[in-house]
C-alpha cells in the first residue's frame, strides 16, 4: 500500500479518489426552490412535495441544463437510497467540500509517480485534472455552457418576452445583449439562466 490520503480498496492498482459531486437547481413555476447535491436537494424537495402533493417541480442540471426527474415516494432515507446512486461514504474526506468518493483503475507505475509527489496522491490527481480541464479549448466550453443555457430557455422561458431575441443574442455571443433582454424576467429564471451561460 502506498501512503497518502488516497485508500486501496479491494486491489493493490484501485484507489479511492474524491470527485465533485453534480449539484441540480429545482424550480417550481418560476420561483427556485432548491439547489444543491441530491443529498442537499432532495430532502428539500420531499418536504415541498408533503406539504403538497401536487406540486410540479422542474428539476435541472447544473452542468448540462437538462431537466431530470427524481423518485420522491417513500421516505427520505428511501427517497435518497432510490435515487443516490452513490451516496456518501464513510471514510477520509471532506464532505462538507461536496465530494464523493470513487474506484479509479492505475498501473504499478502510476502508483509509483504519485507515490513521489509531496503534495500527496489525491491532490496530485485533483492538479491533474485541473490542469486539464483548464487546457480545454475556450469553444468547447462555451459550447458546452450554450447548450445547457438553451435546454433550461427552452423548458422555462419560452412564453417569456424576448425570448426569441434572448436566445440569439445567447447563441451570437452577446452577453450583455442576452442579459439586458432577460433583465426583466423573473429574477430566480433570470438569474440561473444567466449563471448556465457563464458557465458557473
Amino acid at each position: 500500500m502506498y501512503p497518502g490520503v488516497l485508500t486501496v480498496l479491494f486491489y493493490p492498482d484501485r484507489i479511492r479518489t474524491m470527485e465533485t459531486t453534480k449539484k441540480y437547481t429545482a424550480f417550481v413555476g418560476e420561483r427556485l426552490v432548491a439547489s444543491g447535491a441530491l443529498e442537499k436537494l432532495l430532502p428539500k424537495l420531499k418536504a415541498t412535495f408533503e406539504r403538497n402533493r401536487s406540486t410540479m417541480f422542474l428539476i435541472f442540471d447544473d452542468q448540462t441544463g437538462r431537466q431530470v426527474d427524481f423518485d420522491l415516494r417513500g421516505t427520505v432515507e428511501e427517497v435518497l437510497a432510490r435515487n443516490c446512486k452513490n451516496p456518501p461514504q464513510p471514510g477520509p474526506g471532506r464532505p462538507k467540500l461536496g465530494v464523493i468518493s470513487r474506484e479509479v483503475t492505475l498501473l504499478p507505475r502510476h502508483w509509483d509517480w504519485l507515490a513521489q509527489q509531496p503534495s500527496g496522491a489525491s491532490a496530485a490527481i485533483r492538479r491533474l485534472i485541473d490542469e486539464a480541464r483548464k487546457r480545454e479549448p475556450e469553444a468547447t466550453r462555451r459550447q458546452e455552457s450554450l447548450q445547457a443555457t438553451e435546454r433550461f430557455l427552452f423548458a422555462m422561458a419560452g412564453n417569456l418576452p424576448g425570448y426569441e431575441e434572448a436566445t440569439r443574442a445567447l447563441c451570437r455571443g452577446d452577453d450583455e445583449r442576452f442579459a439586458d433582454l432577460i433583465a426583466k424576467w423573473p429574477k430566480d429564471v433570470r438569474d440561473y439562466a444567466l449563471r448556465l451561460s457563464k458557465g458557473t
